[in-house]
């Protein structure tokens, strides 16, 4: 586990990507290779934690959520289990020294998932998708090589961006199968009751009332975003710009004029697709300009972790991780007493 080595694990986890997200396929392809394959690897490890809770019946979805924690420690640890994403995950995290926090907000927000959680207001909604979607952000950035915290949030408001959008597509899909993430608050605003529409899903003007309030919302976030992009290395950047564009893509069809996000999942034609990718190509070229230091409450945990300089290796067993956490509580203190007394 020394390096990062791709065996038979790479063709698994590129298959798992092609079958489960056509348009973050298709912005890979935009990648370096090793990026591709590592980002190939995250992705088929959260794809296969999310189907883990989705696939399990409504009694066992606990049990599953701990098995996923136990498979994280496995991997954190170096003694993956044997599979083709925890092995391919492991060995990402070794190389890019990924923090133990990230992957394990994303298995919080699957655990509020098998808890059927529902959320009172877009800022609790923004604190989900912040674990299963700005978590995923900050783990690519630091694949690619950055841990400079500005570019890390604009990262984490990208895919909090992407995980608002993908809830407006399935909606519908989601209410069918009995789970609703729209903000409570917003559908008494459009005078929607929550258990009628779950009861009986279909066609309602409030609705899509508040589909649309949701994608105008993602798209402040992309537009807070783009900047990053030109933050990251040159070669990554038409990548992330075109998974930005074919997102934001999807969420504009989803809420377009006569559309029924409820009946329908909004995809983007082939030929609208290639015409994103030829306008990633182009921001690409845009130069870099200072970024806004702030980040967005729900992601400021996340930041903070992935943006500290790496040790020369992370902390692999509980005991050394028990240390370690030990040790920056320790720092901070003897920083706040220093500030205390030179008050």
């Amino acid at each position: 586990m020394g390096g990062l080595t791709y065996s038979g694990d790479d063709a698994a986890c590129a298959a798992l990507l092609r079958g489960g997200s056509r348009s973050f396929h298709a912005a890979s392809r935009l990648l370096p290779r090793d990026v591709r394959l590592a980002a190939c690897s995250l992705y088929a490890f959260c794809r296969v934690a999310d189907d883990a809770i989705d696939g399990a019946a409504a009694g066992d979805r606990e049990a599953a959520v701990a098995n996923l924690r136990a498979r994280l420690s496995a991997i954190y640890d170096g003694d993956p289990s044997d599979a083709a994403a925890d092995r391919a995950f492991a060995a990402v995290v070794r190389r890019h020294d990924i923090p133990y926090a990230l992957p394990a907000a994303l298995l919080e927000g699957f655990a509020w998932d098998a808890a059927g959680r529902t959320y009172a207001d877009i800022e609790a909604l923004l604190d989900y998708a912040a674990r299963v979607a700005g978590a995923v952000g900050a783990m690519m950035t630091l694949v690619m090589g950055v841990r400079d915290a500005s570019v890390l949030a604009r990262a984490c408001e990208l895919g909090m961006a992407m995980q608002l959008t993908n809830i407006a597509r399935d909606v519908g899909e989601d209410a069918r199968a009995g789970r609703l993430y729209l903000p409570l608050d917003w559908l008494a605003d459009a005078g929607v009751t929550p258990d009628a529409f779950m009861r009986a899903p279909g066609y309602e003007a409030g609705v899509q009332t508040v589909v649309a309030r949701l994608l105008a919302y993602a798209d402040a976030l992309y537009a807070q975003s783009a900047g990053g992009i030109a933050h990251l290395p040159a070669a990554c950047r038409p990548a992330i710009h075109a998974a930005r564009l074919l997102y934001a893509a999807i969420g504009h069809r989803a809420g377009s004029a006569g559309f029924d996000p409820v009946a329908r999942r909004a995809v983007v034609p082939g030929r609208t697709k290639l015409l994103l990718l030829v306008r990633a190509v182009g921001a690409s070229a845009l130069p870099p300009h200072t970024l806004n230091p702030a980040s967005p409450r729900a992601v400021r945990h996340l930041v903070a972790a992935s943006a500290v300089t790496p040790r020369a290796a992370l902390p692999r067993s509980f005991g050394e991780r028990f240390i370690w956490a030990m040790e920056i509580l320790a720092g901070l203190d003897a920083r706040q007493q220093a500030a205390n007394n030179s008050s």
